[in-house]
């Protein structure tokens, strides 16, 4: 079932993305007076196709649905029959302008995607992880900073002295994304059990690089709540009161923000009795466990209390009201275009691994896992695709739209168009890189699916 999901997950989120990106070109080019021919949502072999519009364009699906394209009247495609009376309206015959935009317009058309979607979710309201900090690991930049554990980054001190709010954990990490870039410094405003206060990570020389799991490495890991979700009868736990639905919050008096951090308590505490403070329906209860003693596979003493335990995130609903949506939509479409942009120049010159790239394989697991999560998560998986194909045409790679935009303003500065031969050199070599970055990619679904 999971298998089926995450394949009709991927053929959706292709299939429109595809669509959105094409009817772009489509659009615009109708509205420079290009005649379209074809208007095609994958390669090969045609499955089924209808004629509509008074040009009456094709619109055909095919059976290969990595991609798209939409074929216009064009006197340089040696296929092609243009009569004369029609050939004002190719495409090679318009304005370096009208060109540079009817290639623009797919890209666009991404990009205007993503904010369109990341609106509809600040209107409709998405819960998200509530920025509260687990306690930091010694020796880490947040423990280094001052970070206890319990703490909620409610916002980031800009360099005026003013505070940018932070609404959630995903907030928050993308706030940190331009420092960690950057190598420079940031500090949060966070509320503990005391009043509010600043703590300043200072960045410079972490070596932190925004493609590796850089929360986790600075020491800022989401606090959870501890359930008990099953109770092995006439063990430890439950012989200690303990049943499934309580909430662990302490132990020993000392707060937990993770299963983690209770389990390695336990197994610390072998014979030894250890109080447990839990919450059961609405009301405090302070427990007496005695975790039993048994060995490990090495042979050493471990804890143990027969419990299962279930580790959930604190939660926000985060939701704007129509103007702040579409803002909010446009910037978040607008940081991850230039992070994306960013984290292919780091690439470029080494400054960040090539693992990051993903290909069809990686995106289709997201698409099933983020279907499986919910509308709201599988929406967000969607913008942020649509993104990434957005940037990924802008590159200035020939057979790719930045490609042809490059060729566009060459022509637009030097009033002259690029040589035919060195268009068709060009494309070879454009053609060559998409091949590599595309073995890159798939090289790293494979590593990533084969665990090697």
């Amino acid at each position: 079932m999971d298998f089926i999901t995450t394949i009709l997950a991927f053929a959706v989120a292709i299939g429109v993305l595809v669509v959105i990106h094409e009817f772009g070109h489509y659009w615009v080019a109708r509205r420079c007076g290009v005649k379209v021919l074809r208007f095609s949502v994958g390669f090969g072999k045609r499955l089924f196709s209808w004629r509509h519009g008074p040009d009456q364009t094709e619109f055909a699906v095919c059976a290969l649905p990595l991609g798209g394209y939409v074929r216009m009247l064009d006197e340089r495609d040696e296929t092609q029959q243009v009569p004369a009376n029609e050939a004002h309206r190719a495409f090679n015959r318009q304005s370096v302008g009208k060109r540079f935009l009817i290639v623009l317009a797919g890209p666009v058309a991404n990009f205007l995607l993503a904010i369109l979607l990341y609106t509809s979710l600040n209107l409709a309201g998405v819960l998200e992880p509530a920025a509260k900090l687990a306690p930091p690991p010694a020796g880490t930049i947040a423990a280094s900073a001052g970070l206890g554990g319990g703490e909620t980054v409610v916002g980031i001190r800009n360099r005026d002295g003013s505070i940018t709010p932070v609404r959630s954990w995903d907030d928050l990490r993308w706030r940190l994304l331009d420092p960690i870039i950057a190598d420079g410094s940031i500090t949060l405003v966070a509320a503990g059990q005391q009043a509010r206060r600043d703590y300043r990570l200072n960045l410079a020389g972490s070596r932190i690089g925004a493609d590796d799991d850089f929360m986790r490495q600075l020491g800022l890991q989401p606090a959870g709540q501890i359930f008990v979700s099953a109770v092995i009868p006439n063990d430890a736990g439950a012989q200690g009161g303990l049943l499934a639905g309580d909430r662990v919050t302490e132990i020993d008096g000392l707060p937990l923000y993770s299963a983690a951090a209770l389990v390695s308590a336990v197994h610390a505490d072998a014979g030894r009795a250890i109080q447990l403070t839990v919450l059961r329906n609405g009301k405090t209860q302070i427990l007496t466990v005695t975790p039993r003693a048994q060995h490990d596979s090495k042979g050493n003493l471990e804890g143990k209390i027969g419990v299962v335990l279930v580790n959930r995130m604190h939660t926000v609903e985060v939701r704007y009201g129509p103007l702040q949506a579409i803002e909010r939509g446009a910037q978040h479409t607008w940081d991850v275009t230039r992070f994306s942009f960013q984290m292919l120049g780091k690439m470029i010159v080494g400054q960040a691994s090539l693992k990051n790239l993903s290909g069809p394989v990686t995106i289709a697991d997201y698409a099933g896992q983020s279907a499986r999560l919910g509308l709201s998560y599988f929406i967000a998986f969607l913008a942020l695709v649509s993104i990434s194909l957005g940037v990924l045409n802008l590159l200035p790679i020939p057979v790719l739209d930045g490609g042809y935009l490059l060729y566009y303003a060459v022509e637009a500065i030097t009033g002259r168009a690029v040589p035919e031969q060195w268009q068709g050199v060009l494309q070879r070599i454009g053609l060559i890189c998409i091949v590599l970055l595309s073995a890159v990619a798939l090289s790293n679904d494979l590593s990533k699916l084969l665990h090697f």
